[in-house]
């Protein structure tokens, strides 16, 4: 019996009794860990069931034998004709389980309750459809009272516009001047 679960967001395929090298876990060491994730499932008859993502009611029980860090890893970089090397160390984070049971979890209460509130969800959606019908009609009479609040601004603006057209006409009447000067030269 094996099964692949997903923990930490990797897959690893797993079988009871046997000793996993996972990401480092925040559970202490030996303290229990279940893993609801199941991807595919493989029973001793060889009958494989596989989840569409998950499989529904699979759940894989572990518990925590110690935490480690893998070998160091070397990060070398360089650009040649640069001068430019630099080398790195890292060490990765593991955790060590070792898998105790692969079973059909019970379904939880919780679960249940919250199928049902979708039903009773929409029964109280389509109730309220004249209490919507009012909300749509109230929301276009404020909007009519923003736009009438804006019209009287833009009336204002145009008033010292008006008043602007008046300076520029004192200059044309210096025209008038230098044509009357011209006038007296000839004669």
């Amino acid at each position: 019996m094996h099964a692949i679960v997903e923990i930490a967001g990797k897959q690893f395929q797993v079988e009871k009794n046997k000793n996993i090298k996972v990401p480092l876990l925040e559970a202490e060491g030996g303290s229990k860990v279940v893993f609801d994730r199941v991807l595919t499932y493989t029973d001793d008859a060889g009958v494989t069931e596989i989840g569409q993502p998950l499989v529904k009611n699979m759940k894989v029980t572990a518990s925590v034998v110690e935490h480690g860090r893998d070998k160091k890893v070397i990060v070398f970089k360089k650009k040649r004709r640069k001068g430019y090397q630099k080398k790195n160390g890292h060490r990765q984070g593991f955790s060590l389980i070792k898998i105790e049971d692969i079973s059909v979890a019970k379904p939880t209460k919780a679960k249940a309750k919250t199928e049902a509130k979708p039903a009773a969800e929409t029964k109280a959606a389509k109730a309220p459809a004249a209490a919507k019908k009012t909300v749509a009609k109230k929301a276009p009479a404020a909007k009519k009272e923003t736009v009438a609040k804006k019209a009287p601004a833009a009336k204002k603006e145009a008033k010292p516009k008006t008043e602007t057209k008046a300076k520029t006409a004192k200059p044309k009447a210096a025209p008038k001047k230098a044509a009357a000067k011209a006038e007296e030269k000839e004669a």
